[in-house]
């Protein structure tokens, strides 16, 4: 047997990458993991999630003082924004969770090697100036931002920027503008809304939220313009130029037409996110990237050559913090003769916006089209949030639960739910239909009143009629 430095060599430290290092060491193997950044925990922890949702969260406190929300409580304020505690309590955020990773690689003996990896072959890997060798190797390099052509984006300036310089912006920019519908634009976008920002969507579909249930797409959009953003749909946008502290877009219609001109203080280039695979120089480990820059797989997350591993954003699929989690936990067992496996039909997706937007399973369109009820037949039950006692005492009328059942089965097929904590509760829904739970098993499970919970039981029970509260 070859004589390795370690048993396992992660490359990349983000949500995959540090789980998957952390719970092969746990099994008993030497471990390393290649990391260039200068602290752990990848874009999620340091410029995606962690510091998106401390903006939120601050902002929305904001907000409700604002906009009234808190004076109909009788809890009368004028906020007043500084700016500079806000991002401080975001960084010290950061700071914790990422010294936390540091502290659990110590604590589980993962030796952390602080460079940029790339393949020499396939058992070996530069990191910096160091050659190290690994019996089985993990790729978990991650995403990045994905460029919008023709489009310049500076951070520095913070006119035109992207998701991370989204997050650094030092002052409520006048008019911003967010190219793409998606979760990110969305998120941020509703950041800097609640802070006094004047916000524009430019979106090339025809709605926006692409993947989520139609429904859904359709209620948010009408919930986030009576929040007040603005939204331009089926448009392109065809350049942005940048004159001194301010952007110009040149748009038009998707479908081609007249071209009109945006004029902004800042411009959010958010229209999604590509595979980090340039770099690693995979040829060498005989390996290739396929047209979306992504690593092919098999259900184990084996690569097409023996040794090599793949999970998180370089590999099929969702891009989602917790998918590359529960793929990192996987493939560590899998590493170590165990049976790790990710039920990737049961993958929830949250947009962290006020109110929230989750789902897991499939859209409506999906399970009618794809015929997967038996029969091809399903059957819907919705219930609004404005009758789900809690929401009501909260003030939190917007928003309802979906359930897509076979009509044959009753297996639940999907859930959909807009709340303000509708990305905790769709954690019920992932629970039920991991193990293949029926509405009429979610209708008759007791929920405690009065929660927003409750909106999955009326719901469930609405799917054979039984809804009480509507």
């Amino acid at each position: 047997m070859a004589d390795y430095d370690f048993d396992v060599l992660v490359i990349g430290a983000g949500p995959g990458g540090y789980v998957a290092a952390i719970r092969a060491a746990q099994l008993g193997l030497r471990v390393a993991c290649a990391e260039s950044r200068e602290t752990l925990g990848g874009t999620c922890l340091n410029v995606g999630c962690i510091p998106s949702k401390a903006m939120l969260h601050a902002s929305e406190y904001f907000d409700a003082a604002a906009n009234g929300t808190m004076a109909k409580m009788g809890i009368k304020v004028t906020p007043e924004l500084d700016l500079p505690t806000m991002h401080a309590q975001r960084s010290h955020a950061v700071k914790q969770l990422t010294g936390g990773i540091a502290f659990l690689f110590k604590k589980n003996k993962v030796e952390w090697l602080k460079g940029r990896g790339s393949f020499v072959d396939a058992h070996s890997v530069a990191v910096g100036d160091r050659v190290v060798t690994a019996k089985d190797i993990v790729i978990a390099t991650g995403s990045s931002v994905a460029p919008l052509p023709g489009v310049e984006v500076d951070n520095d300036k913070q006119v035109v920027v992207d998701s991370t310089g989204a997050l650094e912006l030092a002052r409520v920019p006048g008019h911003m503008v967010v190219i793409g519908g998606g979760v990110i634009g969305l998120e941020l976008g509703s950041v800097w809304r609640r802070l006094g920002a004047r916000v524009t969507c430019v979106e090339f579909l025809d709605q926006i939220l692409p993947g989520f249930d139609g429904e859904i797409r359709k209620e948010s959009n009408r919930i986030f313009k009576k929040q007040g953003i603005d939204f331009r749909l089926s448009t392109k946008v065809t350049a942005v130029s940048v004159d001194g502290d301010k952007a110009i877009l040149t748009v038009e219609p998707a479908a081609g037409g007249a071209v009109e001109t945006i004029e902004a203080d800042c411009v959010l280039v958010s229209i999604g996110r590509r595979p980090n695979t340039a770099g690693l120089a995979l040829d060498k480990a005989g390996l290739a990237a396929n047209q979306r820059g992504q690593i092919e797989i098999d259900h184990d997350f084996r690569t097409g050559v023996p040794g090599i591993w793949a999970i998180g954003d370089v590999v099929p699929g969702p891009m989602l913090a917790h998918k590359a989690e529960d793929e990192g936990i996987a493939v560590a067992e899998n590493i170590a003769g165990r049976h790790g496996i990710v039920n990737h039909d049961v993958i929830p997706s949250v947009v962290y916006t006020w109110p929230e937007i989750a789902g897991v399973g499939l859209t409506e369109e999906a399970a009618r089209e794809s015929g997967t009820g038996t029969g091809g037949e399903i059957k819907v039950g919705k219930f609004p949030m404005m009758a789900n006692s809690r929401a009501k005492t909260n003030h939190e009328p917007d928003g309802f639960v979906k359930i897509i059942a076979d009509a044959q089965t009753d297996r639940v097929l999907g859930v959909w739910a807009i709340a303000s904590v509708a990305g905790t509760m769709i954690a019920e829904a992932g629970l039920a239909m991991e193990f293949g739970a029926t509405s009429e098993d979610i209708a008759y499970t007791c929920h405690a009143h009065p929660t927003h919970s409750e909106a999955i039981k009326e719901a469930a029970m609405a799917v054979q009629g039984k809804a009480i509260h509507v």
